[in-house]
């Protein structure tokens, strides 16, 4: 229940701003030097370590191509955070969305054998979206029709996604090839995303993310509908008033929140594994979930922090070179991540009591030399 609490407490955060940036900053430094301390402990230089990770994500061609490919997913999936907290919901069911839309393409890639890409692509990216967009409907409605809490359903529902597609995977799907010990039958390889970089995991479905990225936040910052879905999730008493129909501005948020999540599964079965198979996500929507809260849902702060993110994560190969264990990374990695979730104590206690107290003084001051 405390969990679900601090889930919650998220969805009333502040925007972003100049004290939040640079509490953030400090937050980032902080968990730095405690996660530099950790490889001390365990006998590994530091500098030497966090030289290896930045190597490790960014030294060459294929380090940089796996660094924006999983860049691309964490914005993706941070992205869907958003644009669904923004009309007043909370969707934790991504994973399972993301599931979804990678089984139905999966499965209708397969069909689609001597088929176009000018035909099978679009045709896929349509069942990617309509999947995950129907297992987003389904909390989305609850919520507005029957007020249930779609923090709760959407975490259910994505154990119900993510072992039902485990079981056709395994079970009535599962593909009749040798050495394949889990998996559905393999996509027309035509309609596959090429790699962009060799022996990376950058594929073409890159130019994919950015346009739903540029689209997003132009629906979020630019658009009337934008506006509106912000209205409704701020004030929804005051957007009724003004005629709004908030359920129904709840109801798309959420829709294109699992909509964005399944062309993430898509992208994942039509640029690496070409079938669907259980491990098409890593829980990459909780990572995309996590940047978007510690951006507080705002799009171009969720697309510069899923790069940070994107080099913590793909460094840890380059920490495995010298001889940390993967264990301490994990650790670093979490350390560091958790001083950034941590910011809104760590700031209060730094730099927002001080700072508040400055401009008190002053406000105090000038009212004083005015009297």
């Amino acid at each position: 229940m405390k969990e679900l609490k601090l889930l919650l407490a998220f969805k009333n955060k502040a925007k972003l701003n100049a004290g939040y940036l640079l509490s953030l900053a400090i937050s980032i430094v902080l968990g730095l030097l405690v996660g530099a301390a950790i490889m001390a402990m365990g006998g590994h230089n530091p500098i030497a370590g966090y030289k290896a990770m930045l190597s490790g994500a960014l030294s060459s061609k294929t380090a940089v191509g796996n660094t924006i490919a999983k860049t691309a997913t964490l914005c993706l999936t941070g992205l869907a955070t958003a644009i669904a907290s923004q009309a007043g919901t909370f969707n934790v069911g991504g994973e399972g969305q993301l599931y979804f839309g990678a089984m139905a393409s999966a499965l209708l890639g397969a069909k689609l054998m001597g088929v176009s890409p000018i035909i099978g692509v679009p045709l896929c990216l349509l069942a990617a979206i309509a999947a995950g967009a129907f297992w987003a409907y389904i909390p989305a409605v609850l919520k507005v029709k029957m007020n249930v809490n779609e923090v709760i359903t959407t975490i259910m529902l994505n154990s119900v996604a993510i072992y039902f597609c485990a079981f056709l995977s395994n079970g009535p799907l599962k593909t009749g090839e040798r050495g394949i010990a889990s998996g559905t039958a393999k996509i027309n390889t035509d309609l596959a995303f090429p790699k962009v970089i060799r022996l990376s995991n950058l594929t073409t479905s890159i130019f994919l993310s950015a346009a739903i990225a540029l689209f997003v936040w132009y629906l979020m910052k630019r658009t009337t509908t934008g506006y509106e879905l912000k209205l409704t999730g701020q004030n929804p008493r005051f957007a009724k008033y003004a005629g709004l129909n908030g359920g129904r501005l709840m109801i798309l948020g959420m829709l294109l929140s699992g909509a964005i999540c399944g062309l993430v599964g898509m992208f994942e079965v039509f640029g690496l594994h070409k079938r669907f198979t259980d491990s098409v996500s890593n829980e990459f929507y909780y990572d995309g979930m996590l940047v978007a809260m510690i951006m507080r849902y705002e799009p171009t702060g969720i697309i510069l922090m899923s790069f940070f993110f994107g080099i913590l994560k793909i460094g840890g190969t380059g920490m495995e070179m010298i001889g940390i264990p993967d264990e301490i990374i994990l650790i670093v990695q979490s350390v560091i991540i958790f001083f950034m979730a941590a910011e809104q104590g760590i700031a209060e206690n730094l730099i927002a009591r001080r700072l508040r107290k400055r401009a008190a003084a002053k406000s105090i001051g000038k009212e004083a030399s005015e009297r």
